[in-house]
């Protein structure tokens, strides 16, 4: 067990030459804690006041714009643990042509951006903000586009922590206040204190970093998402831009791939099991309390194993079985099984990525925390716009 609420079958690991390396890393890291790091734990002190919630818990319907990071890790929250959440959350994270509906619903605008500069942000604020909404920015303490504009509107200014970068900042006030305000408790988000005197949460963070390690000096640069819980979908697309932007630099990285089960039984599963060799694997499942059951009377005697069955049952035996033929290929995977869906759990698993992602970072000698590539094409599309 990886803690009590998460079941982790870790990698076969074939490199056992660099856990010192990673262990010593990952000493350093926890000691020598930056912003990042302190806002997975207890102590780290948010830019809002209980009063910034208790004014806006009166909303039924909130409406959050943004890009990547400021919008990804909250989403990932919402959809994880949408069946304790009484608040309808809209998620507006991409620019698309959508003839705008009259809306009779009344918002509570949260924009958020960094920079406060994000273009795509700062458009579809322009489109979808209307005169008489309340708005709440969250962005840096220094001039920018997004603040300007929430002074020109008088609307609320949380300050984004200079040092926490979008994909980072799901623990921090980016995350935390749309939590809180969909009813949830920031402090059960963060699990790194009793995470780090955990011998099998460190061990096991240790071990499978080496082996991705072992993974990418062999070539095998895919790693692909074998998810069989829907409401995580959104939680792995946080990952993906966690470990896409963190480790993709110097002609180095990781391709996150999200594979949704058992629908990818249906297509790409051929290629994963006799296709090229360059993939390793992550299979994640939850274990669901509340299930819709088979109708045994409408079931046929060739199909008479399905009675008396539930969707969990089925689902939890289809990855069952793919893991056993994954075995017999000698295809590698490491295996999520969640025995309960809460905030400590999910901010486990947030910890968990994070500190996964900062160590392979460190060991490659990449900086994990910027993404300079990126910037160019925010200097081009705007040079184009001028």
């Amino acid at each position: 067990m990886l803690t009590k609420s998460i079941r982790l079958i870790d990698f076969k690991n074939k490199n056992k030459d660099n856990l010192k390396k990673i262990k010593k890393y990952l000493k350093k890291i926890l000691k020598n804690k930056n912003q990042v790091i302190e806002s997975l734990g207890k102590s780290y002190k948010v830019n809002y006041n209980i009063k910034t919630i208790n004014s806006y818990k009166k909303f039924s319907n909130f409406r959050l714009i943004g890009m990547g990071g400021s919008v990804l890790g909250t989403q990932a929250i919402y959809d994880f643990l949408k069946y304790k959440i009484k608040k309808n959350f809209v998620f507006i994270d991409n620019l698309q042509n959508k003839k705008n509906k009259i809306e009779k619903k009344k918002y509570l605008n949260l924009i958020i951006s960094k920079s406060g500069n994000t273009i795509e942000t700062i458009v579809n604020t322009n489109i979808l903000i209307k005169k008489n909404e309340k708005n709440i920015f969250i962005t840096e303490n220094k001039k920018n586009y997004l603040k300007s504009l929430a002074q020109k509107l008088k609307s609320d200014v949380i300050h984004h922590n200079n040092f926490i970068g979008g994909r980072y900042s799901v623990l921090s006030e980016v995350g935390m206040l749309p939590a809180e305000l969909m009813g949830l408790r920031a402090e059960s988000f963060r699990q790194l204190n009793s995470l780090v005197n955990n011998k099998k949460f460190l061990n096991s963070l240790i071990l499978n970093v080496s082996s991705i390690l072992y993974f990418i000096k062999n070539k095998k640069f895919n790693s692909i998402i074998i998810n069989y819980d829907e409401k995580s979908e959104s939680l792995f697309k946080w990952y993906q831009q966690l470990v896409a932007e963190s480790l993709g630099k110097n002609k180095k990285g990781i391709l996150p791939i999200i594979s949704n089960m058992p629908k990818d039984n249906h297509s790409v599963m051929q290629l994963y099991l006799d296709g090229f060799h360059n993939n390793f694997f992550t299979f994640f499942y939850v274990n669901e309390k509340i299930s819709n059951k088979v109708n045994n009377n409408k079931i046929l005697s060739s199909q008479e194993f399905l009675k008396n069955k539930n969707l969990s049952n089925i689902i939890f035996a289809q990855k069952k079985a793919t893991e056993v033929v994954f075995k017999k290929k000698n295809i590698p995977f490491r295996s999520f099984e969640i025995k309960k869906r809460d905030e400590k759990t999910l901010g486990e698993l947030f910890c968990f990525f994070i500190l996964e992602t900062i160590l392979i970072g460190k060991c490659l000698n990449l900086n994990p925390f910027d993404q300079p590539a990126v910037e160019l094409i925010k200097k081009e599309t705007k040079k184009l716009l001028i």
